[in-house]
């Protein structure tokens, strides 16, 4: 799923493409992206577009006359830029396209669950209701910051991508952050002393900026038509097996369902392995509970 750094990413992308350009029309491939009823798609032909900007994992565009237009792409949903009038990308993955004298917004989604969704709105309160809620971590201080990681008892990886508490982290990003802090995503928030919280609203800080100036800066030279939750250059996601850039020890994972945590036993969990649902059911006693039990047995690396 696209979050902050990669959403910023397209937001840098569409900003000179489509700010200040009149829309000649949607073009809608799927009756089930499309999540309001008013006001109609053909309502925004002709309208200009005055600003985008982000709304948690959502792109917003804000046209003239108080019309807007939200896209949240979901896991699979990705954006591309095509020549004017370009049809929308054949088979199942074409959903729609935005289009101006220009150039063409098309949006497609991969796999067979089609999750991506547009709403359309002339309503403020409406459009606000759509907001979950979290904290911009990028605005917040250390003090805002730890007084909504604590508000509730959650496991760190959950509470980072709960988008009521913090707003634009995902299963990816949260990975990277938690590496970064030298913390479990299993330590639970109120478990967390002081210089735990300091490292994490840090790591949060750091690793956020850090991706979204790297992506951004690469979509001022082309459309980042090939958004990724998993790149080389990560520490830990999507690095199951592979060494950790810290330490060298294989990266473990937890799989649960769509999703996979990551992490490091060294650097994070003092050297214990977290339990997997459903490996270390499935293997009971056998399931290794520590990095030495890991080696012993060859697997893991």
């Amino acid at each position: 799923m696209p979050e902050l750094p990669d959403i910023e990413a397209y937001i840098a992308a569409l900003t000179p493409r489509l700010k200040g350009r009149t829309v000649t029309g949607i073009r809608l491939a799927s009756p089930f992206l499309l999540r309001t009823v008013t006001p109609p798609a053909a309502a925004f032909a002709g309208r200009t577009v005055i600003g985008i900007r982000r709304m948690g994992k959502r792109i917003m565009l804000a046209f003239d006359g108080g019309h807007w237009l939200v896209l949240h792409l979901m896991i699979a949903g990705r954006l591309h830029w095509r020549p004017a009038g370009a049809p929308i990308p054949g088979g199942k993955q074409g959903l729609a396209a935005i289009d101006t004298a220009d150039g063409s917004l098309a949006l497609t989604e991969a796999g067979s669950k089609k999750r991506a969704a547009l709403h359309l709105f002339t309503d403020a309160d409406a459009l606000a209701a759509l907001d979950p809620g979290g904290l911009e971590v990028l605005e917040a201080d250390a003090a805002g910051f730890a007084a909504v990681l604590c508000r509730t008892n959650h496991t760190c990886k959950r509470a980072l991508t709960d988008p009521r508490l913090f707003s634009g982290i995902g299963n990816a990003y949260s990975d990277e952050i938690l590496h970064r802090a030298r913390l479990s995503p299993a330590a639970l928030t109120q478990s967390l002393d002081d210089p735990d919280i300091a490292r994490l609203h840090a790591a949060v800080r750091d690793v956020l900026t850090e991706w979204r100036d790297r992506l951004v800066g690469e979509a001022e030279d082309r459309f980042p038509e090939k958004v990724t939750a998993f790149r080389p250059e990560m520490a830990v996601h999507g690095r199951y097996g592979k060494p950790c850039p810290a330490c060298g020890t294989a990266v473990q994972r937890i799989k649960y369902a769509s999703n996979e945590c990551n992490y490091c036993p060294r650097c994070q969990t003092g050297g214990r392995l977290l339990a997997d649902r459903y490996f270390s059911t499935l293997l009971g006693k056998d399931w290794p509970r520590s990095i030495e039990a890991l080696e012993r047995t060859g697997a893991g690396s």
